[in-house]
This record gives structure tokens, sequence and C-alpha cells, in this order.
């Protein structure tokens, strides 16, 4: 039985979350395992809880005040090895980069690309996180995930996640099951690396590397989120802040013709990829501070927090520029992170 003595009240969630927000968890509890989980799920005295992973893809803009459950399971293992290749199951609650580097260790590939990416393992495949050319449905070979309902372990396969672009299963029905484990589909030996995102190339070119190994690639991406992107330890921020809109051919067309440098790529016949974080930056938005809340100098996409703002001064910031780019482009971009 759970002890509720492991509650705690009052507590900062400033340490969990990534932007570094300070808002108040009335009712604050970690748990280890399934067990843990289903009782503590089973407390009628609290009507909301909130489960809260690494913190990585969300922005609070209040305090809670119902039970915040922070899944901290932990646990990483290779189930098998054949035929070149591997099925490695990691815990909800263990670090993404740190699994990243530890597959890395057993010169397993796959996860090279999806490098440095900020946040824990259980809420990669909610966003199915992506990087450089590579998505986490590329890897993803099933997960074990908690029906909040029914308090019945479920285990979904990739196709039964039904990933999309920064988009699943999960998404679209948000609150009914918390991923507890994932096991990725890997390679153990002649790995096929993809480097032909333009900046890899680039960064591996710069350093004379012509066929390069699955640690030559992470570092390359390292490198390059390093110089891009601010790390959350030092400015507060969750990455990418928009998604990269999807518009028609139809709708591109008189925008290619004002806009004769608009970067682009397609998606299909009929629908193309425009960087979010060019139409922001053209509207006059990189490197902009408002009070605490701005726009970082080196990536128009990503939102930071300076010091103290709150989490309704970041979202604030992100309205304004969502209607600049509205009123400049006619495209709405939506927000890649979770607001609550």
């Amino acid at each position: 039985m759970l002890k509720t003595s492991a509650i705690q009240h009052h507590i900062s969630l400033k340490p969990y979350n990534t932007f570094g927000i300070d808002v108040k968890a009335k009712n604050f509890i970690a748990v280890s395992s399934v067990e843990e989980l289903k009782n503590v799920l089973q407390l009628k005295e609290y009507k909301e809880k909130f489960i809260l992973g690494g913190g990585s893809n969300m922005l609070l803009t209040k305090d809670v005040e119902g039970l915040v459950i922070h899944i901290d399971f932990k646990g990483k293992e290779i189930l098998k090895k054949e035929n070149g290749q591997a099925l490695v199951k990691v815990q909800a609650g263990e670090n993404w980069h740190e699994t990243v580097l530890w597959t890395l260790e057993q010169d397993l590939g796959g996860l090279e690309n999806l490098s440095l990416i900020p946040g824990n393992v259980g809420t990669a495949p909610i966003q199915n996180i992506g990087a450089y050319g590579v998505e986490l449905k590329d890897v993803f070979f099933s997960c074990e995930a908690l029906n909040v309902e029914t308090l019945k372990m479920v285990t979904f396969s990739n196709e039964e996640c039904n990933f999309g672009y920064r988009d699943s299963y999960f998404k679209r029905n948000k609150g009914c099951y918390i991923i507890t484990a994932v096991t990725f589909k890997l390679s153990t030996k002649n790995h096929i690396t993809n480097t032909s995102y333009g900046a890899i190339e680039a960064e591996l070119q710069k350093k004379n590397i012509k066929n390069a190994t699955i640690k030559e690639v992470s570092n390359a991406v390292i490198n390059i989120r390093q110089s891009k992107l601010p790390d959350p330890k030092k400015l507060g921020n969750s990455g990418s802040f928009f998604k990269n809109p999807v518009i028609s051919i139809q709708d591109f067309q008189p925008l290619k013709t004002q806009y004769p440098e608009i970067p682009h790529y397609p998606v299909s016949e009929a629908e193309v990829k425009i960087p979010a974080g060019w139409l922001i930056e053209q509207c006059g938005f990189k490197g902009k501070r408002f009070g605490d809340a701005g726009v970082h100098k080196n990536q128009a996409l990503v939102l930071v927090n300076y010091g103290n703002a709150s989490g309704e001064e970041v979202w604030n910031l992100a309205l304004k520029i969502q209607q600049a780019v509205n009123k400049k482009f006619h495209i709405r971009i939506e927000p890649e992170v979770n607001i609550y």
C-alpha cells in the first residue's frame, strides 16, 4: 500500500520543467513502479491528477491544484539480439539523451540523430520526437502503457500508436494512458547512418569525415544543437516551441512569388513544409526580449525564460508571434509544446 507520507505538499515545479517556470504543486509524489502508480491513481481524495515526466515539452502557466505524479521509472535492458537487430527496453523515467549515449556505448544504431533532445523516454512517443531526418517512429518497436481508467497494462505496436508529425495516438487521446516503458528496434551491425540532412553533412565535411560512424553522427548532431539551441540547464526553454506548418501547394505558390527565398520542403505532391523559425524571424522576433521572456538569438523557433518569466508571460509572447505570422503570411503556426 502507498504511504500517504510520500506525498509532499506545496512543492515548486521549477526543477521539474525545462522552461524553469516556478509554479507550485499543491500535492506532489514521485512513483518508481507500476504498482505504486496504480495505487496513487486510486487515491480518491485527489480528483485532478497531473502526470509529469521530464517536463521538457510543456509550458506551465499556473499552479497545479490536484496531485502531480512524477513518473520516475528507471532501467535499460537489451531484450534480444538477432539478424543484425536488437530490441532494447527502456523505462519511462530514463533521461532521453543519456539513453541515446548508452545505446551508442552498446554499439546500437538508430537513435544517434536524436541526440541531445531534452526530456524523458516515456514522453518521446507522445510527441513522436524527431530531428535531423529521423523520427521516433523509425526506431520504435512497442511501448507498455497503463490504462488510467481500468488500471490495466496495454502494449502498443508501432502501427497502433498511429504516429504523425509530432503527433501520436497518445497525444490525440490525452490522459487515457501513461507510458511506462518503450522498446526500440536498433541495429547491432552494418549500421546505416542518416547523414542526408544538410547541417549534418556540413558538420561532417568540416571534420573531414566521409563514412561516419553512429558515434560521429551523434557528435555532429550534438555540435549542431549546441551551436543553435540553448542548454535548458542554463537558459529555460522547451526546444522548438512551434511545429513547422504544412500547407498546400496552392497556398504556397503566392507566398513563393512574394518571397522567392522562402525555404520549403516537399511533404507530398500536394503539400510543403515551411520552417516556422524562418517565418518568426521574418516577423522580427529573433533575439527579442520581452521582460524575462524572449526569443533565442540563434534560433527563432525557441522561446526562452531568462530567469523569472512566468508561464503566462511566455504564452503571451507565443500568442503575439502567432498573430504576427498569421498577419504577414496567412499561416497559423501551432505550438509543439503542451500548455497547462
